[in-house]
């Protein structure tokens, strides 16, 4: 073994060994990438320059890590007995987590998996699978760290908190009845002295958003996307307490946190029944399809806005809300921003919940007649689901997905990733009774007029510029980073890694590695700025050199 790779290996165990400073959390994202987004933001904007506009055409391989989920070689943890797929649609080994970079060691998560991976090399450090009960694997958003202690949420519905060190599993705790079919893929995240956690339903259960005890797994408190009590207002926004009650919002991206207000912002799920329009679902269904402001201290609401008043396409407005320090109307103003799986995209005052813009960003969109007074756009019933079919935009996937936003405070600019589809809901069953969850339809997909990087002005709601992805395929390629470095990143249907210009949307150094999976990130280690992306099972580190 040489000196440099000594050393190496040495740098990285005594890292392993350094607990994660709450403080950092905290702070504008920079050489670490220690949450979900980065920072609490949401923004995935990095203020980190060594990889600039003027050398990005320098960016050059790094190192490449595989891995491989399952229990050979692993740390072995869960309750159940059989064996998970690893990770992905078609059970294909896919990484779509955000992956945690902390003292110099990556931490990522697939279904029922976990690892630890040296930043500067990729080698593997531990691995850890859980033995499953069963469930929807459809992915995994990632890893959340406290101190020294990782978290974990699993298709059975387990949190596992594991010791970052050594992998090893320090206690699970049950946080959905897998039972009532209930499936949980979010990433959780680490406020303070709380790890929250979400969980999704595709039947007819309550969504609801939880605080856990970070040492011992216990619940703090609990809120509810829909009404669980007679004395819940929000229960005249449907036909029933019990359609209420059985009315899903189920949370499955996580949000993003406010440190001045103490409000954790995230957005919610479709209601249940999702095509169908029974007596119980009368009214505009809250708190789905909404973005929910809490009090991360007492659980308890502050505000919230709906941007999809009864929706009737599943389209979960879980995407991830955007907060910023900006001006609007010539003032400072903090606020939230928000691209809707519906089409439309949202700027709000994050404090109060005041509606400030709507702007259509799909220019397929086409189930809404109008926008109301409030800014939400209105429904168009004879875009549902019926007998002889309805000709729909956006698709059932939206016209954007869980794949994360990114918003540059060089440009002003929003992005997000968009796809123009078009699909037929035909209405398959007209008794409710038998439409329950995502049931009483079929959609037949009639293709799409392009998948695009779209740039969205804030102030005004409407398109700064669009990029198109090459290739007719349908699917929204995966979210955004930005950089202080004035360089947007963002992987394409192409199975390219690119590096545009925000400004305009100019492709300044592209890399082709297959099918992308995850978003790309960046952090500093050993004075190098790298860029780090997943593509199915395997991680790929850019740097200059």
């Amino acid at each position: 073994m040489t000196k440099s790779l000594l050393t190496g290996y040495l740098l990285a165990a005594v890292a392993v060994a350094q607990p994660l400073d709450p403080a950092l959390l905290a702070k504008p994202l920079g050489d670490s990438w220690p949450t979900y987004s980065g920072d609490y933001s949401g923004k995935r904007y990095s203020s980190l320059t060594q990889i600039n506009r003027s050398n990005v055409k320098n960016l050059t391989l790094a190192w490449v890590s595989k891995v491989t989920p399952g229990a050979a070689r692993a740390i072995v943890g869960g309750e159940g007995s059989g064996e998970s797929g690893g990770g992905g649609f078609g059970g294909s080994a896919s990484v779509r987590a955000s992956i945690l970079e902390v003292n110099g060691i990556l931490y990522f998560s697939m279904p029922d998996n976990a690892w630890a991976v040296d930043a500067r090399d990729g080698h593997e450090l531990w691995h850890y699978f859980w033995k499953t009960k069963g469930g929807t694997h459809i992915g995994n958003r990632g890893l959340a760290m406290w101190g020294n202690w990782l978290y974990m949420e699993t298709p059975d519905d387990y949190l596992v908190c594991l010791d970052a060190r050594t992998g090893k599993e320090r206690w699970h705790k049950e946080i959905a009845n897998f039972n009532q079919q209930y499936f949980s893929t979010m990433a959780p995240i680490a406020i303070g002295n709380r790890i929250i956690v979400g969980t999704g339903n595709d039947l007819d259960e309550p969504g609801y958003v939880q605080a856990r005890d970070p040492e011992t797994g216990d619940v703090q408190w609990t809120f509810y996307t829909v009404p669980v009590t007679k004395d819940d207002p929000a229960v005249k926004t449907w036909g029933s307490l019990d359609g209420a009650k059985h009315g899903a919002g189920n949370v499955w991206i996580p949000g993003s946190y406010d440190p001045e207000t103490h409000l954790y912002i995230f957005g919610t799920g479709n209601p249940s029944p999702a095509y169908t329009n029974p007596p119980s679902r009368n009214g505009d269904n809250l708190y789905t399809c909404s973005i929910v402001a809490i009090n991360i201290d007492t659980g308890k609401m502050a505000w919230y806005y709906q941007v999809n008043p009864h929706d009737t396409h599943d389209w979960d407005s879980t995407e991830t809300p955007v907060l910023i320090d900006g001006e609007f109307n010539g003032k400072p103003r903090k606020m939230v921003l928000h691209a809707d799986r519906n089409g439309y995209f949202f700027t709000l005052d994050r404090v109060t919940g005041e509606h400030l813009v709507t702007g259509k960003f799909s220019q397929a969109a086409n189930w809404a007649q109008a926008v109301n007074a409030k800014g939400q756009p209105v429904r168009d019933a004879a875009k549902d689901s019926s007998v002889p079919g309805s000709l729909v935009s956006p698709n059932n996937s939206g016209a954007t997905n869980w794949p994360p936003p990114s918003y540059s405070p060089d440009s002003g600019l929003f992005y997000v990733p968009t796809n123009e589809a078009y699909a037929m809901y035909y209405l398959t069953e007209t008794d409710p009774r038998g439409a329950m969850g995502l049931g009483g339809k079929e959609e037949d997909g009639l293709g799409t007029m392009g998948a695009y990087l779209t740039a969205i002005d804030y102030k005004t709601g409407k398109v700064a510029w669009r990029h198109r992805y090459p290739g007719t395929g349908g699917s929204l390629g995966n979210g955004m980073l930005t950089t202080a470095g004035k360089l947007l990143f963002a992987g394409d249907l192409g199975g390219n890694l690119v590096a545009y210009n925000p400004a305009d949307g100019t492709i300044l150094w592209h890399t082709r590695l297959g099918q992308i999976s995850n978003a790309p990130e960046t952090y500093m280690l050993d004075g190098h700025q790298y860029i780090l992306i997943a593509a199915g099972d395997t991680l790929y580190a850019f740097a200059l050199y």
